[in-house]
């Protein structure tokens, strides 16, 4: 096809197109046409030109074409219909639709869509995770984020920015929807910015265009094959554009047109209304049951776990878990599946010094850019790589927890490993101590949460998670741990002992009550025990290192003591105590539960002297259980 006849084609896409936003936006009654008429040429221009196959879209070469400004689904769903991917009449007829997948910002389990978005400023950063997954598997493709103007206010965008030239991203490039105008006025009223110099400052090269000439568009798109830089083209455009009464208007960038001037808009098109078709269409919708998505995008892996270390003195997890990885990468090195780590200026105390040593091609250093690494990790998982992110509590879940709810949602496979959780954090105080580690992982629908006892049993977990497909979260905290013994004095996580997601460990055995606990305060909790059962007074008790998947059998056990205490470095209204609670209810089961973890935002001060402020050390839980179980009698 020669450019003349393929710049004739796009002119006959783009009126179906405008015709398509137009109409599905009226049919759904909300929606985002404004957006959608400026950028559908650059959409429709860069489906034409990259390598991509709708017969076959997950090609391991294809070019990626990541849309940040999700908002604009109706001109990525219809680019897509045109190419083949889609139905375009159903896609017109089920957009917005409750049981269809073509919802109101785009979603990764529609054909060709690489990544779910609609919470601004995050494309960039999984731009330049499918970017760097090229290099690491050695796989060569281009990736391209068009984004809108509007969200270039957002500061993860200047993170993604320096990441991508400091590891030189060169198959990157991203194009902006320059329409000047977002929700509330004109750009530079609303929040003035100098877009091109601040991607010019971080070192990206920028090309201005018109972008609605397909000549322009395609002749800076050939720049894009075999650069050597980073670039983003500054693509000029109208809001609207194709309606006179509809461009530069601001109000229509989330406001769909009413049905009169739908009919008004589609004249100046030169198109027929179709809108009773589609209603009828709607109507008879039935929606198809999908199968699982974790299924489909689960990772594809057969790594070796090696054999487990043997800990005998007291030491910190986190060095378990640095000692682990770096082993594991060691006895991976040709593996198919990269074992990739990802860090955040705290490479010393996550302990990832040594994987880093080991493979130093598959550590990648991001500074202190929490929200960047968190959706470059997690588009770094989806793509056959096993990706691990260590990084502080605070700054892992509470600081991304909107880019970690966005992993979710799009059904990554990536294991964040935290160090510094609960008050154990200690003299940084209340700013740093993470206390709500297992409150935010509930909210996660496919999140799995870990709380390792001590460095033998973080050793054995980061074994069996290395070949996990899925989402994790392993916690730990800051300070040393003692080494958890059986009665024998052995330890009790011994060289026999295999990891299995959901079990707990019943560490003591005893009638009088069950004390279940979690996280760092477990060698309090043991001494209180073990006291305890000097004075004649025998506990159970149960190491949970899976707080969200407590199963049935442990609840029965528990609530056949009639007494239960929960013990945790954490919030006490959403950790440990409050999933007891409500499995307990959910199960039918009766017994009486006594919280015992964190009431308020800790202060600075020594992990121990913090643990006794808020009676958490082993006295004060001794005393607290002798005191509850004289209530009880």
């Amino acid at each position: 096809m020669t450019e003349v006849e393929l710049i004739s084609r796009l002119q006959e896409q783009a009126i179906i197109a405008r015709t398509a936003i137009l109409a599905m936006t009226t049919l759904a009654g909300s929606g985002h046409p404004g957006g959608s008429m400026s950028s559908i040429d650059l959409l429709l221009t860069l489906y034409q030109f990259i390598r991509h196959n709708p017969q076959n879209p997950e090609l391991p070469d294809r070019d990626r074409v990541v849309v940040s400004n999700g908002h604009i689904s109706p001109a990525v769903y219809t680019a897509l219909a045109l190419n083949g991917y889609h139905n375009l009449d159903e896609v017109i007829s089920q957009f917005r639709l409750s049981g269809s997948i073509y919802e109101g910002h785009i979603e990764r389990d529609v054909k060709g869509v690489e990544w779910s978005t609609g919470n601004l400023g995050q494309g960039l950063s999984a731009g330049a995770g499918f970017a760097l997954a090229s290099r690491i598997n050695n796989i060569p493709y281009n990736v391209y984020v068009l984004m809108g103007d509007g969200e270039q206010q957002k500061g993860q965008i200047s993170e993604a920015r320096r990441f991508a030239i400091k590891y030189q991203l060169n198959n990157l490039t991203a194009i902006v929807d320059y329409n000047e105008l977002q929700i509330s006025g004109n750009i530079h009223s609303v929040m003035p910015q100098n877009i091109k110099a601040n991607w010019e400052s971080d070192g990206w090269k920028v090309i201005e265009i018109d972008g609605h000439n397909y000549q322009e568009i395609l002749s800076t798109l050939q720049m894009t094959r075999d650069k050597d830089y980073p670039l983003m083209i500054l693509a000029h455009t109208v809001m609207g554009k194709g309606v006179p009464f509809m461009e530069n208007q601001a109000k229509y960038h989330g406001a769909a047109l009413n049905e009169a001037q739908l009919e008004e808009a589609l004249h100046y098109l030169g198109q027929s209304n179709r809108l009773e078709d589609y209603k009828m269409m709607r109507a008879e919708f039935k929606p198809v049951k999908q199968k699982p998505t974790k299924d489909k995008y689960a990772l594809q892996c057969n790594l070796k776990s090696g054999n487990p270390m043997l800990y005998e003195k007291p030491t910190d997890n986190r060095s378990a878990w640095g000692n682990a990885i770096a082993d594991l990468a060691e006895i991976n090195k040709n593996n198919p599946t990269p074992i990739v780590v990802t860090d955040c200026d705290l490479q010393s105390s996550v302990k990832t010094a040594a994987f880093e040593k080991v493979t130093p091609d598959r550590f990648f250093q991001g500074g202190i850019m929490e929200h960047n690494t968190a959706v470059l990790s997690g588009a770094l998982s989806t793509c056959g790589i096993q990706s691990f992110w260590s990084d502080f509590g605070v700054f892992g879940l509470d600081e991304v927890y909107n880019q970690q709810r966005l992993n979710d949602i799009n059904h990554t496979n990536l294991k964040v490993v935290l160090t510094h959780t609960g008050l154990d954090v200690g003299e940084d105080g209340k700013t740093h101590q993470c206390i709500d580690y297992i409150g935010i992982v509930r909210n996660w629908y496919g999140f799995h949460l870990i709380i390792p006892a001590d460095p033998n049993q973080t050793d054995r977990l980061i074994r069996w998670l290395i070949d996990k497909p899925g989402n994790y979260v392993v916690t730990m905290g800051r300070s040393a741990v003692p080494i958890i013994l059986k009665d024998d004095g052995t330890p009790f996580y011994d060289l026999n002992y295999a990891f299995d997601y959901g079990k707990c460990d019943i560490l003591r055995k005893g009638d009088k009550a069950t004390v279940m606990v979690t996280g760092t305060p477990i060698g309090n909790a043991i001494k209180a025990v073990d006291t305890l059962k000097e004075e004649g007074i025998n506990l159970q008790l149960i190491y949970v290192s899976c707080p969200l998947a407590i199963n049935r059998d442990t609840l029965i056990q528990a609530v056949n003591t009639g007494l239960i205490f929960s013990i945790e470095d954490h919030n006490i209204h959403s950790g440990l105590g409050s999933i007891i609670a409500d499995r307990l209810a959910e199960e039918n089961l009766s017994a009486r539960l006594i919280k015992i973890g964190v009431k308020n935002y800790g202060s600075s001060g020594t992990s121990n002297d913090l643990y006794k402020a808020v009676g958490l050390d082993a006295e004060s839980i001794k005393e607290r259980i002798k005191q509850e179980l004289i209530n009880k009698d």
